[in-house]
């Protein structure tokens, strides 16, 4: 059963209150170091790894934008445990993404304190800056999120959060709850016993909860649901066949920037940086004679391709691969729309569960049973 601690604010004094709970944390040892999103000395927002309490005053967790998706920093962070306690604060995408790079031995929460943050959607990173110089604070975006306004000035969050139906972390010890809490009022759950002996630690008193929350983040789920299917119903109309897909592709000139962005694409090596691909200039002759013509760089549509049979059972739609493209293509609802069929048809949910092994990891006699023809 969670456990609340109530944090009411005045106007601009969230993030304090939030940085006196965490030097809390610290101070008396309910962990030894934070990863948090800090306000950097110039611009933008960062991820900060922070192991003194003086150091905190800058963290600013619900500034909506996520340079990276911190999955792949956890995954640095304890791939090789440290033996230090290390309190992350981490977006539903986040967590999510983490929850399978566990899975695949990229990462290890042992000494975790995972605590997980309501998400009302992040602008693109160039958006954010704007965000900034028309002096834009996160208290204010979470007051307009709250009531469903979340552009600014001819920009929005990205569309992937759009169409995020995971609005509240899962599998953490801590939430950060903002849904269905109300203006200047903030709720620390306490999900599991872990996540109650840091509070504790820290000093914080529990009382009840906000009544209205499991309603609110129900309705802001369900709204995203219903965007998502619509997104998915006109992109799998645009793209019925593999010409209409290459032409949504046209632009890609194989930076393999979508690759690294992804937090659960994480081969050491990937076979598109290999000899495979490096082809020699006779070859490239050989396929522009066949048809006259050849677009280059080649296998870009065919990299994408293999990009979603590697990664539609662990996408997470954090839309980071759409973040990271240089010309602007929209790579998200590609992987989105597989992804929703890949892991449907194994009766799979990515990061739903650590203990919930992947598709393909295990043997079941009983799966697929009208491909393999077997009999019960």
């Amino acid at each position: 059963m969670s456990k609340f601690t109530k944090i009411a604010f005045n106007k601009g004094e969230l993030n304090t209150q939030l940085s006196q709970l965490f030097s809390d944390m610290l101070e008396n040892n309910a962990v030894d170091a934070v990863l948090a999103p800090m306000a950097q000395p110039k611009k933008g927002v960062m991820q900060t790894l922070v192991t003194s309490k003086e150091n905190l005053a800058s963290m600013d967790p619900f500034a909506p934008v996520m340079p990276v998706n911190s999955a792949k920093l956890v995954s640095s962070l304890t791939s090789t445990p440290s033996g230090k306690r290390i309190a992350m604060v981490l977006r539903s995408c986040e967590v999510r993404a983490l929850v399978e790079l566990v899975k695949l031995k990229q990462a290890n929460l042992e000494d975790t304190l995972l605590i997980g943050m309501d998400c009302h959607g992040r602008y693109e990173n160039t958006d954010f800056l704007k965000f900034q110089t028309k002096e834009g604070t996160s208290e204010g975006f979470l007051e307009g999120a709250l009531n469903g306004k979340t552009e600014s000035d001819g920009f929005d969050v990205a569309g992937a959060c759009k169409i995020c139906e995971y609005p509240e972390a899962p599998n953490v010890d801590i939430r950060l709850c903002t849904i269905g809490s109300g203006n200047g009022t903030l709720y620390l759950e306490a999900v599991t016993e872990k996540g109650e002996e840091a509070l504790t630690k820290a000093g914080t008193k529990f009382a009840d909860g906000p009544g209205g929350r499991a309603d609110a983040v129900k309705k802001l789920a369900a709204a995203r649901a219903e965007a998502r299917d619509a997104v998915f119903a006109s992109y799998r109309e645009e793209t019925g066949d593999f010409n209409a897909l290459d032409d949504k592709l046209s632009a890609c000139i194989n930076c393999y920037n979508c690759r690294v962005a992804c937090p659960v694409c994480y081969c050491k090596e990937c076979v598109f940086v290999t000899d495979t691909f490096r082809h020699k200039g006779e070859q490239f002759i050989n396929w522009a004679n066949s048809k006259g013509t050849l677009k280059m760089p080649t296998d870009t549509s065919f990299y994408h391709l293999t990009r979603i049979t590697h990664i539609a059972a662990f996408c997470v739609g954090c839309g980071q691969c759409t973040s990271a493209c240089p010309n602007d293509i929209d790579v998200m609802p590609i992987f989105r729309t597989s992804a929703e069929k890949v892991q449907a048809r194994f009766e799979y949910l990515a990061g739903r569960s650590v203990d919930e092994p992947q598709p393909l990891s295990v043997f079941d006699s009983d799966e697929l049973m009208e491909v393999t023809g077997q009999v019960k």
